[in-house]
């Protein structure tokens, strides 16, 4: 009998660990991962953990400040995990293996970054600075007004994008029309052209419990994934006549559930089936242990009273801006932390 998170994989589902820590890398491969993402707040508790102390030292005998330091721990951290996956990679030719590299947060904070376009110009920068050798690294680019209008460029250069924090159609599309728009100018083609869209679920939930509470009960824990679902059909209805080598896909993002009530597994079985689920570390520790069998579920939509619902008393630009102004916050602060930290473990490593 397959494990849990075998039967989800056998249903369709590529598995990505929403974390580069080597020895959860390399567990997550035993167990199906095909591929990892990265952000500040899993290298701040790597750089926790105390385990690259040794580390550390060397870059800060190298002359590293503070902000090249958490860089470089970055890249050394997604480099480890390409190794791990680049077999996926070559084996899919290109399909699936990747590990997601975040772009500077600091571009979003709201004391911090620069106008608009320098922003852009910074994010295009930045974007070829880090993909640049990697045949397996994803450079990760926030929906945000800056990061939507760069995605031309960065996908003219050759850039495998995963465009994250998106949370409404309006986003959604206009990343995917850029990033399209941009792969057609490439160069090289578009055989090797791949493009992911990270959509997040639990926050959407979030959101509605505080500020939809006049929907039903049966409807309310229910908007993120119809949501996403809605998104996910749009996204494969959009590529389907585009002739493409490699696919273009959903990341089901945020899959984590927020409410103790709520089964473990309540958004990764309703997921379950296509695309790429990017999975917390103890959320997948929590689906092995529930020794669940999952079926393809993606394309079984809530009832339509459910859905009629939803439409009606759920306003789609202000779950938007509400979000959004909550994720850039989540965008910049855990990267503010990381600083902090490392300035910390400086002096700690100094004396």
């Amino acid at each position: 009998m397959p494990s849990s998170l075998q039967s989800l994989i056998s249903c369709g589902t590529k598995l990505w660990l929403d974390s580069v820590d080597p020895q959860l890398i390399v567990k997550s491969r035993e167990l199906g991962a095909t591929g990892a993402t990265s952000n500040p707040i899993i290298v701040s508790d790597l750089i926790k953990s105390g385990r690259f102390d040794s580390q550390l030292s060397q870059f800060v005998a190298q002359g590293l400040d503070d902000e090249a330091i958490a860089w470089a721990m970055t890249d050394q951290l997604v480099r480890g995990a390409q190794e791990v996956f680049s077999p996926v990679w070559n084996e899919t030719e290109g399909n699936d293996g990747y590990v997601s590299f975040e772009l500077d947060p600091l571009l979003e904070d709201v004391e911090l970054a620069p106008a608009h376009d320098q922003r852009v110009a910074r994010y295009i920068e930045l974007g070829k600075k880090w993909a640049a050798g990697h045949q397996n690294r994803m450079i990760k680019v926030p929906a945000t007004p800056a990061g939507l209008d760069a995605l031309v460029e960065l996908s003219a250069a050759g850039i495998i994008l995963n465009t994250t924090l998106i949370f409404s159609q309006r986003q959604y599309e206009i990343a995917r029309e850029n990033v399209w728009r941009g792969a057609q100018r490439r160069g090289d083609g578009l055989e090797k052209f791949k493009s992911v869209y990270s959509i997040f679920v639990s926050r959407v939930d979030v959101y509605t419990e505080k500020y939809v509470p006049q929907l039903s009960d049966s409807s309310q824990g229910q908007v993120g994934i119809a949501n996403v679902k809605r998104l996910w059909a749009s996204n494969q209805k959009f590529w389907a006549d585009k002739n493409l080598k490699l696919s273009q896909e959903i990341i089901f993002a945020s899959t984590g559930t927020k409410k103790p009530e709520d089964p473990k597994d309540k958004y990764i079985e309703a997921l379950a089936g296509s695309d790429i689920q990017t999975n917390p570390p103890a959320t997948n520790d929590a689906i092995e242990e529930l020794g669940r069998i999952y079926v393809r579920k993606v394309d079984q939509m809530p009832s339509a009273e459910i859905l009629d619902q939803i439409d009606q008393l759920v306003d789609q630009d202000k779950l938007e801006q509400v979000l959004m102004g909550e994720g850039v916050a989540k965008f910049s602060e855990p990267h503010k932390a990381l600083l902090a930290l490392i300035s910390e473990k400086r002096q700690v490593l100094a004396a």
